[in-house]
């Protein structure tokens, strides 16, 4: 497996590869990896030839007093993990490759509409950083597919809209949620729990599985059913964020005879905020 740190040599083993008639996927991450982004790295070489993951701790998507000089940064075994997996490249560059003028002022990519809300709306200027390092990140390899995970669904229809809006000429492929044992969606963060709010956290999927429930036995209030989903995150001990119920494919707010829906939630428990989500 290769390491590039550099745009320039990346780019010169990907010409090879093209020259080869090679199909290219592309897994973006921030490192830190668990078998939730490794289950990418699988979907990706099932997909394609060739495999790129890029590992790289974007400051964009990081907003005041969030944790970006904490993420924590795991090259070494993150490579030990991606070669196991039949990775073939791993790109880690450095904020200066990425941003050579300094990440402010820059040119930005805004997704106006889908990424407004939710998660978008307590991490205001989150999803412009997602948005820019993402396009950057598909100019520099410009793969042939992109796989991302669904427990960051917002994300993951911000570039979905992203792509069909600038016509860029690549699949992106959702991959489902990898989970804990007990339901918990992993996730990076997950290191930031205690043990005894490890104990807690997997209440975050049993409520939204219950919600879900609700809804196929035909309960159309989403407002309450929004209110009560927060009041019961809150009783098992979490700082609830949002607790909503939108329409799948564009995250607009659910009307009583959409079908097609997503419950999605997240909530602070101690240090760590988490996300999840249920399609219905």
């Amino acid at each position: 497996m290769r390491i590039e740190h550099g745009i320039a040599g990346l780019r010169e083993q990907l010409a090879a590869w093209r020259a080869a008639g090679e199909r290219i996927a592309l897994v973006p991450t921030m490192g830190n990896l668990h078998e939730g982004h490794l289950a990418l790295v699988d979907e990706a070489r099932r997909q394609a030839g060739r495999v790129v993951v890029s590992i790289f701790v974007n400051p964009l998507q990081f907003g005041e007093g969030e944790d970006f000089d904490g993420y924590p940064r795991t090259l070494e075994t993150d490579c030990r993990q991606l070669e196991a997996r039949g990775a073939d490249l791993v790109f880690a560059p450095s904020v200066a490759e990425m941003y050579p003028d300094g990440a402010r002022p820059l040119t930005r990519v805004t997704v106006a509409g889908i990424s407004e809300g939710l998660c978008g709306g307590s991490r205001l200027g989150h999803f412009d950083g997602v948005a820019t390092v993402v396009s950057k990140l598909f100019n520099i390899v410009q793969p042939d597919l992109a796989v991302f995970g669904k427990k960051d669904y917002q994300q993951l229809q911000v570039i979905r809209r992203m792509v069909r809006d600038l016509n860029m000429p690549l699949c992106i492929i959702g991959l489902d949620t990898v989970r804990e044992p007990d339901g918990l969606a992993m996730s990076s963060r997950n290191g930031y729990l205690s043990p005894a709010e490890r104990d807690r956290a997997s209440a975050l999927n049993r409520i939204l599985a219950e919600a879900v429930a609700r809804i196929r036995a035909g309960e159309r209030d989403w407002m309450a059913l929004e209110s009560w989903g927060r009041q019961a995150l809150n009783e098992a001990g979490f700082e609830t964020d949002y607790f909503e119920v939108r329409r799948r494919e564009d995250l607009a707010r659910a009307q009583e005879d959409d079908r097609e829906l997503i419950v999605l939630a997240a909530a602070w428990l101690g240090r760590a905020r988490l996300i999840d989500n249920l399609e219905v």
